[in-house]
């Protein structure tokens, strides 16, 4: 596989889309394969902005039930204990921040699988702030640095820039590939279950 600077591959994310989490076996392989071949960018995509309105009934089953199609389809775990004990909103910019913050320290996918772990598994909620400073200190950042740098003007205009150049991105969704080579944007197709054949895609433009 040629590496050249003007070559890589963008993946296109936010820590609580459930499709992420469900590609994330997948996504971890194909990570894996291109290791050393290919320069790999995290993106945040931010599905859903800020809000500290509950989330409605009608949003809650219909989220529920894209878990469950997830589960039938791919296999993913889900812990549905998250819609008895905590209150949803329908709010993932919190979670983008703290990715963005870890990767100041060389840690967004340390803090995407807690995110991910704590919501999808442990039935916590990572639209809550208090949640997300108990998951930095789980990847070894400081609490309360991270809390800090949260509500910074610095993350504010980072995070801002982030969305403007995903929203320029060749995607219609989350999780997206974009493969950038020869200042050109490829989308890359999502295979769920076959890193191999998205590996060959890639492969076919390099």
């Amino acid at each position: 596989m040629i590496n050249t600077p003007q070559s890589k591959l963008i993946y296109v994310h936010d820590p609580m889309c459930s499709w992420c989490w469900g590609y994330a076996p997948t996504w971890h392989a194909l990570e894996a394969a291109l290791a050393n071949k290919l320069p790999i960018e995290y993106r945040v995509g931010g599905l859903a902005a800020d809000t500290d309105l509950p989330m409605s009934q009608d949003m809650q089953l219909q989220l529920q039930a894209i878990w469950q199609k997830i589960c039938s389809q791919l296999g993913t775990e889900f812990n549905f204990d998250f819609w008895r004990d905590c209150q949803p909103r329908r709010s993932t910019y919190p979670s983008c921040r703290a990715a963005l913050i870890a990767r100041s320290f060389n840690k967004e996918p340390q803090m995407i699988a807690v995110i991910q772990q704590a919501y999808y598994l442990q039935a916590q909620n990572p639209s809550d702030e208090a949640v997300l400073i108990k998951l930095s200190e789980i990847i070894g950042l400081d609490a309360r640095l991270f809390a800090q740098l949260l509500h910074s003007n610095e993350l504010k205009r980072r995070f801002d820039d982030e969305l403007n150049y995903v929203r320029s991105l060749p995607i219609q969704g989350f999780p997206s590939l974009v493969l950038i080579h020869n200042n050109r944007a490829y989308p890359i197709a999502i295979n769920y279950t076959d890193w191999r054949q998205t590996l060959i895609e890639i492969q076919s433009y390099l």
